[in-house]
């Protein structure tokens, strides 16, 4: 992804929060000579991987795979500096933009359509090999209720709404043509790096061609500090 594009996609989810009245914390502003100038005290925003984040999975093309994230407050596995045993992020789906189909070898989360447009899901059980499909029927719980669908089968999720998506369940989501949606997501500690099973083999983080100056850091930026 070019710098550019990142740089643009965090002013207008700046503007998407302000207009759904979500407020973010002091350091989701803060310019790269903030992070300089108060780098000893925002240890555990680096370690925690809390922040920007912004990834085309690697597919070239953002604006129809791509996912724009906020992480709010994290741990770190199996650390005991930083024993929080749950996350919280916030998410913007834009419309018609895929989040690539993956699961979670270790993280539970809900994910919750917090307002805007529609949210789609397909899911899919494990097969029998890390990233196989498994053509079965799957059972998930939709706020509270236990329900069953066919693999695959969309399943739309309006303002308010909410899936809980356990470990080894394959998903993918995205905004439909209504309209952008905000995203939560509550769960166990997220580690992007060795959490995440991608159906196909695609990195979580992007690389980034440097077209323009920094507007924002990114989690994935915090490895040059």
């Amino acid at each position: 992804m070019k710098r550019s594009e990142i740089n643009n996609a965090i002013r207008m989810a700046e503007e998407f929060f302000a207009r759904h009245h979500f407020q973010l914390p002091p350091f989701a502003r803060y310019t790269p000579n903030d992070w300089q100038e108060k780098s000893a005290a925002l240890t555990a925003i680096r370690d925690c991987a809390l922040g920007w984040d912004v990834t085309d999975f690697g597919s070239g093309d953002f604006a129809k795979t791509g996912l724009l994230l906020f992480t709010l407050r994290n741990g770190v596995l199996n650390n005991p500096a930083y024993p929080k045993s749950y996350a919280e992020k916030i998410m913007i789906s834009r419309s018609c933009q895929v989040t690539v189909m993956h699961c979670h070898e270790y993280k539970q989360e809900d994910i919750i359509n917090r307002g805007g447009g529609k949210l789609i899901f397909e899911l899919y059980n494990r097969g029998n090999s890390a990233r196989e499909l498994a053509d079965t029927p799957v059972k998930v719980v939709r706020d509270g209720v236990l329900i069953t669908v066919k693999a695959g089968e969309k399943i739309a999720l309006s303002p308010g709404e909410s899936l809980t998506l356990t470990p080894g369940l394959f998903h993918t989501f995205y905004a439909d043509e209504d309209g952008d949606v905000l995203i939560g997501e509550v769960s166990a500690v997220n580690d992007d790096y060795t959490d995440n099973c991608f159906y196909r083999d695609l990195p979580r983080f992007p690389e980034i061609e440097e077209d323009e100056a920094i507007y924002r850091m990114i989690v994935s930026d915090y490895s040059t500090m």
